[in-house]
């Protein structure tokens, strides 16, 4: 136990509970501390024994009664409490003794016997947190975040347990100011395997990841290498939870009975059954323990985070990331605004609005339908955007849902989507988080290693997002990277998914490696989590299970739940574009070609050949030319997207050069568009840029598609490519954006591919259970399937670029630790280009990219401070690195 005070003798903790008792003429209560009705004759408590709460038994008596002899002026109390008239002592001295105050939180050890969570600057600990706080605290806040799926009772052991490592005289040390470092993650992890049995050592073992990496990350429970020290396995083989003083078991009572929720199981497979079909049903409940476990995780360290949080703020006077509404508070404001809106829009003048208008009504006819999986099948231009948001707002209501997640293919078209739903909305509702900012770490060491008063901190330092906002607008990468993360910044905001509306916005691009753990994650949030999720597309319901082989991991049962009136006729009714297949086009005939058209808009498949045909454009000596790719931060392409919209409506000439950017959610219109080759779901998109309002004939508004002989395509593209170019064959005297034709585009792309085809990197298959030593045991490579589901837009790196006041301003502000690094990562969302990590090391080795307020936020923050290699009309020409290296050494 901790070492006593000078000439104190070294008692037990019972002992010395039974001797304090004694002495102030007190019951003992053991492991509850000491409770008291009244505190009548009793001597007065000194208050080096008393660290809690102490209440005045009459509720109208807001202070302590002056009357009383030992009162210590030097006691204080906490504002915040008197509304419960309850108040906490920091002071030495001694508690008065009166007939209106009674002990409700006593704690029996003096302050160098205490154990502690987290520590400060001051050397006498009045102010440390005491550990049993921290845990019954983050055990409260986990709970709640658990309640929302059931596991409440699972997610409270894992709060209590999570830091019981730090019940050891080496913690005690280190948060001293030791220079030993000590796990305290482990100890939790093994205590909870000791106290489960039966269904509840499985939940156990999931409680056992998120503990043994509420730091580190979630860990793998073995290696394929010989000797692996991070894996849960191994870290288990040299702890004991006999190490732990066992004063523990007075402080807290963890409850390990009755942990399993009641889930939707995945049953067992029927007699006579193929081994196939029973390996498929063990894989797919190995899926659903191992997707609650990075549940479970989710709860404790978003609750660990928080409690760290209100103490350090306490302490510290640290801002407080913002507190948001609950959805169903408000509700029925939204609605009306919503209404509003909606109002107003109804008074178009074309067909177009006509039809939006009609699957507006019929959309949200549905919204009381039982809550699982949806579809929206709606052309381009057709309204699915304010539509699937007006679904998502009434289903809320007739179910009581939580929040509205959308979810949008491309990071570049986020700010669009987010700013039409704030306007509707309004700002206090709406998160916008697509930052790539809170995939780093708060400091270069490992975070494993994290403990002492670091280790709190450290938590305070990283940019994570909670999702707590009653409507989130995010992009498809943030959400699935996600929901197979395994760092505590990923994974914080994964438990307030439960209870959601997710939209996911053209729902066919989720990459096709990948689709099976993808449609394996939104099967079990439908199932199991209180999630609706609508899949939104232009082209086809990809994923509906009825065009997939019996059995496909890829399918999902959508029979019946369309929520758009006869999309077949709705694209026929939305026809308005004429496709041509001129064949090769290299830069030199797209000039001529764009040339020609007073408006027109080409968009290309990498932002090199984008600013290689802008900048021969500009040779060429065309008018109105701009240019838009990722290069640019949002900010920068928003004004450059009014510009546009600006000159289209008023005929000035206007030539827009791009990358996919342009293709989903963006409202453009043009009379011509040309596309490179890709997918026939791409060219539908691009299409939807060409005569989006129908003002037009059909033939008058024509979209080429052409192949770039100098600008081959990237491979998944290319692959995309060559099965519409089957289609195209087949199909070559009809309507190639007709339904007939994207349902054998898709059959070329989804139904006819195998399970190996979209699960390329057998992630599905780092899941296993089966038999062990105490009954059924999980084998679940949390980390290595994180590092293998990788979006396409993903191993990138962000760069700031603060070019303009307000972005300056809020770089400055990194300097100022008591400011949340996630408050100022939202704010610089918009300020933020995506770069190939190579490229940003030639950045930094240059010194053109600088991490601002390395000290106290990690290496996080990446900020431009070469501001001539950024300009608004190209972005961040990152391939000059090495060129202005050498520049800034001339003279």
């Amino acid at each position: 136990m901790p070492r006593s005070r000078p000439g104190r003798p070294c008692v037990s903790h019972e002992q010395g509970s039974r001797l304090r008792a004694a002495r102030y003429g007190l019951p003992s209560r053991g492991a509850q501390g000491h409770r008291f009705d009244r505190l009548c004759s009793a001597r007065p408590i000194p208050r080096e024994h008393v660290i809690g709460t102490v209440q005045c038994a009459d509720r109208h008596s807001p202070v302590p009664p002056p009357s009383c002899a030992d009162w210590s002026p030097q006691a204080t109390h906490f504002p915040s409490a008197r509304a419960e008239g309850c108040f906490r002592f920091r002071a030495a001295g001694v508690i008065p003794v009166c007939t209106q105050w009674a002990p409700v939180a006593y704690q029996e050890l003096p302050r160098d016997e205490m154990y502690y969570a987290h520590s400060t600057k001051d050397g006498r600990r009045c102010n440390w947190q005491p550990l049993r706080e921290h845990l019954e605290e983050t055990a409260r806040r986990a709970a709640a975040n658990g309640a929302a799926f059931g596991a409440d009772k699972a997610a409270r052991l894992a709060g209590l347990l999570h830091d019981i490592g730090k019940y050891t005289p080496d913690f005690l040390a280190r948060l001293a100011g030791g220079r030993e470092r000590v796990d305290h993650s482990t100890a939790g992890a093994a205590l909870v395997l000791e106290m489960a049995n039966g269904a509840d050592r499985v939940i156990a073992e999931l409680i056992a990841y998120a503990i043994a990496g509420h730091h580190a990350g979630l860990p793998d429970r073995r290696s394929k290498q010989k000797e692996s020290f991070a894996t849960l396995s191994d870290r288990l083989k040299n702890v004991s939870s006999t190490a732990l003083d066992p004063v523990w078991r007075e402080e807290i009572m963890p409850d390990a009975n009755g942990l399993l929720p009641a889930f939707l199981w995945e049953p067992p497979p029927p007699t006579g059954a193929t081994p196939a079909a029973q390996k498929a049903a063990r894989a797919r409940l190995a899926f659903q323990f191992a997707f609650l476990g990075r549940m479970l995780f989710s709860c404790l360290v978003d609750a660990d985070f928080k409690d760290t949080e209100a103490f350090y703020s306490r302490i510290e006077g640290r801002e407080v990331d913002r507190h948001w509404p609950a959805l169903q508070t408000v509700l029925p404001d939204l609605l009306a605004a919503y209404e509003r809106r909606m109002g107003a829009l109804r008074n178009g003048d074309t067909p177009v609005n006509s039809l939006r208008s009609t699957v507006l009504d019929h959309v949200r006819e549905r919204a009381g339908e039982a809550p699982g999986l949806f579809t929206l099948t709606v052309p381009t231009g057709g309204g699915k955007t304010l539509a699937s948001l007006g679904f998502a707002l009434d289903h809320a209501r007739a179910h009581g849902h939580r929040r509205i997640i959308y979810a949008i293919p491309f990071t570049s078209i986020i700010d669009q989507t987010a700013a039409i739903f704030r306007d509707i909305l309004g700002d206090e509702v709406v998160l916008e988080h697509h930052s790539a900012i809170d995939e780093g770490r708060a400091g270069r060491r490992e975070p494993c290693a994290a403990d002492g008063e670091a280790a709190g901190r450290d938590k305070l330092k990283l940019a994570m997002e909670d999702w707590a906002a009653p409507v989130v607008v995010t992009t498809n990468v943030q959400l699935f990277e996600s929901l197979f993360a395994a760092r505590p910044a990923r994974c914080r905001k994964l438990h307030n998914i439960a209870g959601s509306i997710i939209i996911l916005d053209e729902a066919q691009t989720l990459p096709r490696p990948l689709l099976a753990p993808a449609v394996a994650a939104l099967r079990e949030l439908a199932a199991n989590y209180g999630c609706s999720i609508v899949l939104c597309t232009a082209t086809q319901p990809a994923l509906d299970a009825g065009n997939f082989p019996a059995g496909h991991p890829a399918g999902l049962p959508l029979a019946g739940r369309e929520l758009a009136p006869e999309p077949q006729r709705l694209a026929s009714r939305l026809k308005r574009v004429t496709l041509r297949f001129p064949g090769n086009m290299d830069d030199a005939a797209l000039v001529a070609a764009l040339a020609e058209e007073r408006q027109g808009l080409v968009i290309v498949n990498s932002r090199k050949h984008a600013l290689a045909l802008y900048r021969a454009a500009q040779e060429a000596g065309l008018d109105g030319l701009v240019h838009l790719s990722t290069r640019q931060h949002a900010a920068d392409r928003r004004a450059t997207l009014a510009e546009v919209r600006q000159r289209l409506k008023d005929g000035r000439a206007c030539r827009v050069i791009a990358t996919s950017l342009v293709e989903a959610g963006v409202d453009l219109d043009f009379p011509r568009v040309w596309r490179a080759e890709a997918g026939l779901d791409q060219v539908a998109q691009a299409a939807g840029r060409c005569n989006r309002e129908g003002r037009r004939p059909v033939e008058e508004s024509v979209v080429t598609v052409f192949i770039a002989p100098d600008h081959p395509p990237p491979p998944e593209v290319k692959s995309l490519s060559g099965d519409f170019g089957r289609i195209a064959h087949k199909h070559r005297n009809d309507d190639l954006l007709s339904p007939a034709a994207m349902t054998d585009f898709f059959g070329e792309v989804y139904w006819r591919v195998g399970p190996e085809g979209v699960d390329r990197e057998a992630i599905l298959a780092d899941f296993h259970m089966g038999p062990g030593a105490h009954g059924i045991e999980t084998n679940f490579a949390y980390r290595s399937a994180a590092e293998k589901f990788r979006m396409i837009e993903s191993g990138m790196e962000p760069v700031i670029v603060a070019n303009t006041p307000d972005a300056k301003e809020i770089v400055d502000k990194l300097g100022i630790e008591a400011i949340p690094s996630g408050v100022l990562a939202r704010k610089l969302q918009s300020y933020i280009v995506q770069v190939p990590p190579q490229s940003r090391a030639k950045l930094m080795a240059a010194g053109h990219v600088v991490f601002r307020a390395e000290t106290f936020r990690g290496d996080q923050f990446a900020v431009l401070v070469r501001e001539s290699l950024y300009r608004p009309d190209v972005g961040l020409l990152w391939e000059d690195a090495d060129y202005l290296g050498l520049e800034q050494w001339m003279v």
